[in-house]
């Protein structure tokens, strides 16, 4: 498995995301509020699709960084991503 990248570089994140052909989204609990989410087209309806703007504004309010990898262990395109404290 390749290493797991952490970064909070809008572009670096937003370039990630478009290049495995997935879209912003958030899962809404009115508990938690809004939950950070690719939406890669595989979840069944749980996901809503925001904005970037939206995205970005809640990855910052909320300190968290995007966990990510680029290659899985066969090489292949990873779509392995995890939202994560900064700290």
């Amino acid at each position: 498995m390749s290493e797991a990248l952490k970064t909070t570089n809008h572009e670096v994140i937003r370039a990630w995301i478009e290049a495995r052909e997935g879209r912003p989204a958030v899962v809404r609990d009115s508990a938690k509020g809004a939950t950070l989410r690719v939406d890669f087209g595989e979840d069944g309806g749980r996901v809503q699709p925001v904005e970037w703007d939206e995205f970005f504004r809640i990855l910052d309010g909320n300190n968290l960084a995007f966990l990510h990898q680029d290659l899985t262990e066969s090489g292949a395109t990873s779509l392995s991503n995890e939202f994560v404290d900064r700290s």
